[in-house]
C-alpha cells in the first residue's frame, strides 16, 4: 500500500470521514476546510501516523503547513520515512 493510501486510510478513521478521504487528490485542502479537523482531531492523526509508520514526530516538525492539504501531509510523511 503505498504512503498516500495509508494516510487516506488513517485520515477516514481519525476523523471519521466514511470512506470520502478516498477522493482526496494532492491539493485538496485539509486545515480550515475540513470541519472534522480540529486542534485535537490533529493531534490524534499525528499521534496514529507516529504508530502506523513506527517513527516519532518533534513537535518542532510539524505546523499548519504540514496540513495545508492533503498532499503537503502525505509529502510530511514520505520525508519522514526516509
Amino acid at each position: 500500500m503505498q504512503v498516500e493510501e495509508q494516510v487516506r486510510s488513517i485520515l477516514d478513521a481519525i476523523l471519521g470521514l466514511e470512506g470520502r478521504a478516498s477522493s482526496f487528490e494532492p491539493a485538496t485542502p485539509l486545515l480550515g476546510a475540513l470541519p472534522e479537523l480540529d486542534s485535537m482531531a490533529v493531534i490524534g492523526v499525528l499521534n496514529a501516523i507516529e504508530e502506523h509508520f513506527d517513527f516519532t514526530i518533534g513537535d518542532d516538525e510539524v505546523d499548519g503547513s504540514t496540513f495545508e492539504t492533503f498532499g503537503t501531509l502525505a509529502e510530511f510523511v514520505r520525508a519522514k520515512l526516509q
